[in-house]
């Protein structure tokens, strides 16, 4: 069986070995990154950036396919010049026409990030996040003239943790997808693989994310909606506190949510109220509007704010956003004047 990879990173670095590992001829591989950037670029990027995929194509000696897209006349010539069984897609954004995944003999799968006929369109990561869902998974489908539309062939389900951001929950999907890939080839071979029609009336779709999200806004948000913002978004769109003309970058693992108890907060405007070894949500009453700033600690670049819901968040190891602002963070919040955020 003959096989044409096309996509990018380490979802096709995956897919190769998943290939590999099922004894699958690779009759070629096209990465994204050839229909988007030009020569030059291209061998900038690959003298200066490793990846995972070219180490492969290099290492197994892989026949690598040179076009600038994939409904172009050179990529067709290819696939019936390598008389390819199946195209293997996997993060790749450009839309296939019908005159393209119609011409291996078994036909072109799809490797989509999310359970299908849920979180059709980019980024499933961040959305399965933001909507605070618990589990996700990977669908391998048939490609058809629509996106994430066609008959689902294999899928598997993941657990979101608490604690994910987009980047820990895209590295386990593209695990997933190795082995979904390696499990397709192997039955692909020896048995009879029935599509699965998508049930239209549970179908979802989410278009690109808003980059507005990424400017925290605790007047009228929650602290679980702002947590699951600045994980959604990392490591893609790294969200910021806005402090009049002043914008904190928010490391996503340095956050914790704080729940109000029983005792009085007196005057503790400014003042390092939570130490990190206290057990989580261990906190005095919280008194403070939303968007309030309660507390602030320079020496570990901390402050924490009152959100929509009550609760407040202590976030640390901020940063200034701006290249020679950066090294005067603690100056900054140690000077601070501003009681509110913006």
């Amino acid at each position: 069986m003959r096989v044409i990879l096309l996509g990018k990173g380490q979802m096709l670095a995956n897919m190769i070995e998943s290939a590999r590992d099922s004894g699958v001829e690779i009759a070629g591989v096209f990465r994204y990154e050839r229909t988007t950037l030009t020569n030059f670029k291209l061998f900038l990027h690959d003298l200066f950036k490793t990846s995972h995929d070219l180490t492969l194509i290099k290492k197994y000696k892989l026949p690598e396919i040179k076009c600038k897209s994939a409904n172009s006349e050179e990529f067709r010539e290819y696939v019936l010049k390598t008389n390819a069984d199946i195209i293997m897609v996997g993060t790749w954004r450009e839309k296939l026409e019908r005159k393209t995944f119609s011409m291996p003999k078994i036909g072109t799968v799809n490797l989509h990030p999310s359970l299908l006929p849920r979180y059709r369109g980019p980024n499933p990561y961040m959305q399965v996040i933001l909507r605070g869902e618990k589990k996700t998974g990977i669908t391998l489908h048939l490609m058809d003239e629509n996106l994430d539309t066609g008959a689902i062939l294999l899928q598997k389900e993941i657990d979101i943790l608490a604690s994910d951001t987009g980047k820990e929950l895209r590295e386990r999907t593209f695990s997933a997808g190795r082995e979904i890939a390696s499990e397709f080839f192997r039955k692909i071979q020896s048995e009879v693989i029935i599509p699965i029609k998508q049930n239209e009336s549970r179908a979802t779709y989410f278009g690109n994310i808003d980059e507005c999200l990424k400017m925290l806004d605790f007047k009228n948000k929650t602290s679980e909606e702002i947590y699951a913002t600045i994980r959604a978004l990392h490591p893609w769109l790294p969200c910021y506190i806005t402090i009049g003309k002043c914008f904190f970058k928010v490391n996503p693992y340095k956050v914790k949510i704080l729940a109000p108890q029983n005792a009085t907060l007196t005057e503790t405007l400014f003042k390092n109220i939570v130490q990190s070894e206290q057990p989580e949500n261990a906190h005095e009453e919280i008194k403070g509007k939303p968007g309030e700033i309660i507390s602030k600690d320079y020496k570990i670049r901390s402050l924490t704010i009152v959100c929509k819901d009550g609760k407040a968040m202590q976030m640390q190891d901020l940063k200034l956003w701006g290249y020679f602002k950066r090294p005067f963070t603690k100056i900054f919040i140690k000077n601070l004047k501003s009681r509110f955020t913006d």
